[in-house]
């Protein structure tokens, strides 16, 4: 799967299990934080999303401090789906 896409599954994703409304595939930038002043998710967002991502595309997140880089934006949640998808 293209980056690209990817990244617009992940904003999907996240539209429809986070119920984002009022947000859309293309007011969420892929590169603005999901968290605080970005997206503004918190901590029960992160654990529903975790399981979204992990349910989806077979990978685990890391239930520690390397969980922040992850969720930091949405390339950076495609950036690891790949890495990760690509050592399996």
């Amino acid at each position: 799967m293209a980056e690209d896409e990817l990244k617009q599954e992940l904003k999907r994703l996240m539209i429809e299990e986070l119920d984002l409304r009022g947000q859309t595939l293309a007011t969420i930038e892929d590169d603005a934080p999901l968290f605080g002043d970005g997206l503004g998710l918190d901590s029960l967002d992160a654990l529903q999303l975790a399981v979204a991502v992990e349910e989806r595309y077979g990978i685990a997140i890391p239930e520690d401090d390397r969980a922040k880089a992850i969720f930091a934006s949405v390339s950076a949640l495609a950036e690891h789906i790949t890495r990760t998808r690509s050592r399996g």
